[in-house]
């Protein structure tokens, strides 16, 4: 099975976010979220990160974090093993706790961190766990608005930044950003799973260093042009288009026009004998 795409980008923002092993829990008391804050914590001084926005659910949790070095899976790595054995220490538990790897987004910062920050947030609102934000202890939302101290690892700066220099008024309008958001979801605009944001930053995020053949076929080719809009005809020369430019597999692209993969073979390989 292919790996999914880990993206490493100097001072990128990523959407972080792990899950409970079956949807299975990952903390069950106070002290377990607290001692994941505090792992958290470890993590990003040692890796530098810088945390804008968190927020710990019942059986998984989602950070938004800027990297300025090239340290994301490390980093992550380190943060769900060391809160995971000692999670099973301290409960007498064997197995794992989280479901697989980390999954990471790459986030366009100028069009998406208050977006995401906001998203974030109402986590718990959204799930039926409070009311309101603000009586979710365990997220960033009552840092950021003043109303709890910020924990060592939390950065507010960014987001509050974007509300203007005073630091109360800028929180006002903050509690205001999250109230009016709390039936929007960015994921429909997440491309393969990988990127969100719009198609100058993905094509400037998809490298050709990253074009492993163990990672997914969409991570690899995130921008490649529908197979509908590329098969014009049934060309031999629109087959190696489709399969040799933009790497659809010869099922997909005979199945698109109707025709044995076979067939398409053949005509793919009548084509290039004849270039």
């Amino acid at each position: 099975m292919a790996r999914p795409l880990r993206l490493e980008v100097p001072d990128g923002l990523f959407h972080l976010t792990a899950r409970g092993n079956a949807r299975q829990p990952i903390w069950l008391d106070d002290s377990d979220a607290a001692f994941f804050l505090q792992t958290l914590t470890t993590v990003v001084e040692r890796y530098g990160w810088r945390c804008h926005a968190y927020c710990l659910m019942p059986n998984h949790y989602h950070l938004l974090v800027s990297t300025p070095r090239l340290n994301l899976s490390q980093g992550a790595r380190h943060l769900n093993a060391v809160y995971a054995q000692t999670f099973n220490r301290r409960r007498s538990r064997v197995g794992h706790v989280f479901q697989g790897r980390f999954n990471a987004i790459l986030v366009q910062r100028d069009a998406h961190l208050l977006e995401l920050s906001r998203y974030i947030v109402l986590n718990p609102v959204r799930a039926g766990l409070c009311e309101r934000p603000v009586d979710w202890i365990w997220s960033s939302y009552g840092a950021t608005i003043g109303a709890l101290r910020p924990p060592p690892f939390l950065s507010i700066e960014a987001v509050l930044a974007a509300f203007g220099h005073d630091r109360r008024i800028a929180r006002e309008r903050f509690c205001t950003f999250v109230s009016e958001g709390a039936t929007g979801s960015p994921w429909g605009r997440v491309l393969s799973d990988l990127y969100l944001g719009d198609e100058a930053f993905v094509a400037e995020h998809s490298r050709a260093g990253c074009l492993s053949k163990e990672h997914p076929r969409s991570q690899r080719r995130p921008l490649r042009p529908a197979l509908g809009d590329l098969l014009v005809d049934t060309s031999g020369a629109t087959i190696a288009l489709a399969h040799r430019e933009h790497g659809y597999r010869l099922a997909e692209i005979a199945a698109e026009l109707g025709i044995h993969p076979a067939t398409a073979g053949r005509r793919l390989r009548r084509h290039e004998a004849l270039s």
